[in-house]
C-alpha cells in the first residue's frame, strides 16, 4: 500500500513528457496564423508597392513609363489576394474551423483599400477618351508661346480605325473625341477687363502651387506648369482673354496639355473645369 504522502516517481525515459507550454493570448495566436500573415503581407504590400513605383518614377530613380507599367500586375495582386483570402474564409467555413481575423482582416481592408482607391481611375481609362489635350476653344486653342507643345501632341490619337472617324486626320480626331467626352468645357464670359481677368488668373494660379512662366495682363495672356501625383507629372496651361463689349468684359479660354503620355485619365478636364469655376465664379459659357 503506498503512502499517501510518498513523493510521486520521477519520469523514466519511458514515460512520455509533458508537451511544452503552449503561448496563448494574441500574439501566439497570430503566431500560429500562417495563412493571415500571407494575406496581410500582400493586402499592404500592394499599395507600398504602388507608393514606390509612383514615387521612384517621380523622383528619376526609373523612367515614368517603368513605374506606370508596373501599376497593373500590382493591381492583379491585390486581386489575387481578396480571393485567396475568401477562399480561406470559404475553406474554414466547410472544415468547421474558426476563422482567425486580425491578420486576415487588416489584409483585407488593406486591399479593398487600395482597390476603392485604384477604381477611379480604371474608371476614367474605360470611358473618357485617351486623349492628353483639353481646350475650351476646339476652332482656336489658346497657344503656348512660353512653352512649348509636346512635339507628339497629334500622335496616337484614338479613332484611326473608327468607322465613324474614316477620312478624318489626327486633329479632326481629337477634336471629335473631345467633344463627345467634355461638351460641357466651353469659353466662359467674365463682365470684368482682360487685365483685371488676368491678374485674378495669376493669383489664383499661384494659390494652386502651379509655377507662372508668362504673364501678360495687357495682351490677356498667361502660361504656367502644374506638377501632380507621386510621378510627378508635368500639365502645361495656357490661359487667353479677349475683349467683349468694348473692353468692359472678357471671354477667356483655357487649354492644359500633359506633357507625357497618351491617357490623362480625366485630369486636365477637371482642371480646367474647377479652374474656370473658381476664377468667373459661374460655369456659364459665354454667349
Amino acid at each position: 500500500m503506498t503512502d499517501q504522502n510518498e513523493a510521486p516517481a520521477p519520469a523514466t525515459g519511458d514515460q512520455p513528457q509533458a508537451a511544452p507550454p503552449v503561448k496563448s493570448g494574441r500574439f501566439g495566436s497570430l503566431r500560429r496564423d500562417p495563412k493571415g500573415w500571407l494575406i496581410l503581407l500582400l493586402g499592404l504590400g500592394a499599395p507600398l508597392a504602388f507608393f514606390v513605383a509612383a514615387a521612384g518614377g517621380g523622383l528619376g530613380l526609373w523612367g515614368w513609363q517603368a513605374g506606370l507599367a508596373a501599376i497593373p500586375w500590382i493591381i492583379l495582386i491585390a486581386v489575387l489576394t481578396l480571393v485567396l483570402a475568401i477562399v480561406f474564409i470559404v475553406l474554414n467555413r466547410r472544415k468547421g474551423r474558426k476563422t482567425r481575423w486580425p491578420l486576415l482582416g487588416l489584409g483585407m481592408i488593406g486591399t479593398l483599400g487600395f482597390l476603392g482607391f485604384m477604381i477611379p481611375y480604371g474608371t476614367a481609362i474605360v470611358t473618357l477618351p485617351a486623349i492628353h489635350d483639353i481646350t475650351t476653344d476646339l476652332a482656336d486653342p489658346p497657344q503656348f508661346t512660353a512653352l512649348t507643345l509636346r512635339a507628339d501632341n497629334w500622335d496616337n490619337i484614338p479613332g484611326a480605325d473608327d468607322s465613324d472617324m474614316r477620312g478624318m486626320n489626327p486633329r479632326q480626331r481629337w477634336a471629335t473625341a473631345h467633344q463627345d467626352a467634355y461638351s460641357d468645357i466651353r469659353s466662359v464670359r467674365i463682365d470684368e477687363p482682360v487685365a483685371v481677368v488676368i491678374e485674378k488668373a495669376k493669383r489664383l494660379a499661384e494659390d494652386r502651387g502651379w509655377k507662372v512662366v508668362s504673364v501678360d495682363p495687357a495682351a490677356g495672356s498667361l502660361e504656367a506648369t502644374d506638377t501632380i501625383s507621386l510621378f510627378r507629372f508635368k500639365d502645361d496651361i495656357v490661359i487667353r482673354a479677349r475683349a467683349a463689349e468694348n473692353g468692359a468684359a472678357s471671354i477667356i479660354d483655357m487649354r492644359s496639355v500633359s506633357r507625357v503620355g497618351v491617357h490623362d485619365i480625366g485630369v486636365n478636364a477637371k482642371r480646367v473645369r474647377q479652374f474656370l469655376s473658381d476664377l468667373s465664379g459661374t460655369t456659364t459659357a459665354a454667349s
